[in-house]
């Protein structure tokens, strides 16, 4: 009896009753396993050496527009160049965003910075444009160079670390947009993704994830001699989605990576200015191997307990090669500067040494911050649903809320209609997509199940035709889709950094936006803490768990309630 009328449901007969299933399915994974049927189908600002926290915006929030800086900001007016700006406007950015307004300045005047925005706030172009108009600028000045071997040894590169292909592939694009007035780009970006090299042999920026760098770095040649030289061509370094890349898997790669750029700064000082203090660890050897390298540089609670120490050694030629080793890793900080770092994030926590601000006040505490108006916090454009569900009511819930999407008004004017459907694994994904298919409703599919051709054609389809778009949360950072009308949570997200991305992919740059958000008992004190910080205009980070899930933050708390459990996977709560 089940099986019949789920088959009714599935095929869209009006006529049947709403469908019930057994009490021991708890969840989408456990619909996917029923027998359903699939259808196949600058110089304004110099550089800070202080931190400073600049909001970049301190706006009234019932104010209508929280997009765009004020009307008399321009990017000229921002120290962009002429040229750059031109081709902004020509890309249909008339005017800078609130962050981008606050950010552009900052990075122009060479120091390390930190942008805390929330999603859809512009700040990809808000680390590109800067520097895209530095990189020129210094390409300008070594057009003197007399020969190839000089330009070379000139040709500055910036390098964008990002967690995923998708995301690489993404912020390349956008740097290569920007072209100049004969339409030929201003510099060329190149992608360095999985096991695949450079397809540009010498790009002005280079984007890549953590591990395909540091693959690219050791193949270069087996000496190592050309990756020196590499290294010290990198004077500018971002970390788009730094919370993402300073924390959890990545962590180890990124901190290697930071170590070896430094490292380089290091030696570069050593080289031009042989003070005293330098000299006397000339007979310490800088070792180059990144083994090596990593053996000189302690690890970050180590660097922290050192950060106080600043006498040099009295008489080094007494000190045993030991003894110089651990002295040199004391006095390690005091070298000039010659690269910058910029960190970017939609969700930056801060409280505890172990999360990504934690780890940057302590790496850099120099620093400049740029803090968007609604990090952590509810966007006014934003409109959201709240739906509790039950077994017996979450498929129903699930089909209203696509079809009430796609018949929505928000986001028509283009005549596209776009509904992202986030589920919390892949097999719920799945699940979800065959509910929807069997209620002959159309859906595209995007999950690392699916193969990266697959995956990248789903998305450009979505981009261009709209659609519904069912999708773990894979899709939720970094991905730029505009006008995206509609996000539903089949399943609520298992911590307040999901929610935050995931709801940021609507209301993106100054649009309206609507969220359905499906719970249940087993949600209901996140989403308590959710709705109530809405309600207040409060900053969500009080929700966040270094551990990733709240779920597991409740457990320590001892609020582990199972019941209702119908949209948490088993293997979630275990």
């Amino acid at each position: 009896m089940v099986t019949q009328r789920s088959l009714s449901m599935l095929y869209g007969c009006a006529t049947s009753p709403p469908p019930r299933f057994p009490k021991h399915i708890h969840s989408f994974i456990s619909l996917a396993r029923l027998s359903f049927p699939v259808l196949n189908n600058f110089s304004a600002v110099k550089a800070l050496r202080v931190r400073v926290l600049a909001t970049a915006a301190s706006r009234n929030r019932a104010e209508a527009d929280t997009f765009l800086a004020e009307e008399h900001v321009s990017w000229a007016s921002l120290g962009v160049s002429d040229g750059i700006a031109r081709a902004l406007i020509n890309l249909g950015l008339h005017r800078p965003s609130w962050v981008q307004a606050a950010c552009i300045p900052t990075i122009l005047a060479g120091a390390d910075v930190v942008v805390a925005a929330e999603t859809g706030s512009g700040k990809t172009h808000g680390y590109l444009v800067p520097l895209i108009d530095r990189l020129c600028r210094n390409m300008d000045m070594s057009k003197c160079a007399v020969d190839d071997q000089k330009w070379h040894k000139n040709h500055h590169i910036s390098l964008v670390l990002c967690p995923n292909v998708m995301l690489c592939e993404q912020v390349a694009r956008m740097a290569n947009s920007l072209i100049d007035d004969n339409g030929m780009p201003f510099l060329t970006a190149a992608a360095i993704c999985g096991r695949q090299g450079l397809s540009i042999k010498e790009p002005d920026i280079i984007v890549s994830t953590p591990v395909a760098l540091l693959n690219f770095l050791y193949a270069i040649d087996p000496e190592k001699r050309r990756r020196v030289d590499h290294l010290r061509r990198v004077k500018y370094v971002v970390f788009d989605e730094a919370d993402l890349l300073l924390c959890g898997s990545f962590q180890n790669q990124v901190i290697r990576l930071i170590n070896m750029l430094r490292f380089d700064e290091k030696q570069l000082s050593r080289l031009k200015n042989p003070d005293p203090v330098a000299q006397e660890y000339d007979s310490f050897p800088l070792k180059s191997s990144e083994t090596e390298v990593e053996e000189i540089f302690a690890d970050l609670d180590e660097e922290d307990e050192d950060s106080d120490i600043t006498s040099a050694i009295e008489d080094s030629k007494l000190k045993s090669e030991m003894r110089i080793k651990q002295d040199w890793r004391r006095v390690r900080k005091l070298y000039d500067r010659s690269k910058q770092y910029i960190f970017v994030a939609a969700t930056l926590p801060l409280n505890g040494k172990q999360t990504a601000g934690g780890i940057l006040k302590r790496m850099f505490p120099d620093a400049s911050w740029v803090s968007g108006s609604y990090l952590h916090c509810h966007n006014p454009r934003l409109e959201q649903k709240w739906v509790e569900v039950t077994n017996d009511t979450e498929v129903d819930a699930l089909i209203n809320a696509v079809n009430s999407g796609l018949n929505t008004k928000v986001g028509s004017s283009s005549g596209i209609i776009r509904t992202m459907v986030f589920a919390n694994t892949v097999e719920a994904a799945e699940a979800v997509a065959k509910i929807l298919m069997g209620a002959n409703i159309k859906c595209l599919r995007y999950h690392s199940s699916i193969s990266l051709e697959e995956r990248t054609e789903n998305l450009v389809y979505f981009q261009l035709k709209g659609g519904v778009f069912v999708c773990t949360d894979a899709a939720a950072r970094g991905l730029d889709i505009q006008k995206v009308s509609h996000v539903i949570q089949a399943e609520f997200a298992t911590s307040a950094v999901d929610f935050l991305h995931r709801v940021g992919r609507t209301a993106r740059a100054g649009e309206d936006g609507l969220v359905t958000s499906l719970f249940t008992k087993s949600n209901r004190d996140l989403v308590a803490a959710v709705r109530h910080a809405d309600e207040l205009n409060l900053s969500l980070e009080k929700a966040f768990s270094r551990k990733r899930s709240f779920r597991n933050k409740l457990k320590k708390r001892g609020i582990n309630r199972l019941d209702g459990a119908s949209f948490i996977p088993q293997e979630i709560l275990m």
